[in-house]
């Protein structure tokens, strides 16, 4: 991974977990132990979700770029139906508070998409990687024969 894609994924989720530490006290302070917990595992699971979506995208851009939105737009309904079998599977337990969960998991998720747009306007993207295999400079005397 290179050290701009570690820097945008950091700048999205250290925001993330901020959000989601304050949604834990909130949730705490309100409903108490569970709903601290609740709010806790729907953080972890945005930051797990988002970043491993964030790796794939970025490995995907560099290796097929031609494939980039596709595997976005396949990315996040895949992203979409584990995050319905993770609910499937919780769906019943006593674990965590369930609407603490749901709220930190809208909350933390926007945090998240905020702070990525954020970090791509920030970020310096060339549109043309250089061509550093060799360091040599291309040769633009004219046709050859």
């Amino acid at each position: 991974m290179r050290s701009d894609d570690v820097r945008s994924l950091l700048q999205t989720a250290v925001p993330t977990a901020v959000a989601g530490a304050i949604a834990a006290v909130i949730s705490a302070l309100v409903v108490g132990g569970k709903g601290a917990v609740g709010a806790i595992v729907a953080t972890l699971v945005v930051i797990l979700f988002m970043g491993i979506g964030f790796i794939v995208l970025q490995r995907t851009a560099k290796a097929l770029p031609h494939l980039f939105q596709a595997m976005g737009l396949m990315l996040y309904a895949a992203q979409i139906l584990l995050l319905f079998v993770f609910l499937a599977a919780f769906k019943n337990t006593t674990l965590f508070h369930p609407k603490t969960f749901a709220i930190t998991l809208v909350v933390t998720t926007l945090v998240w998409t905020g702070a990525q747009t954020r970090a791509h306007m920030k970020a310096k993207i060339l549109y043309v990687e250089p061509d550093s295999t060799k360091g040599e400079k291309p040769d633009n005397s004219g046709p050859k024969s």
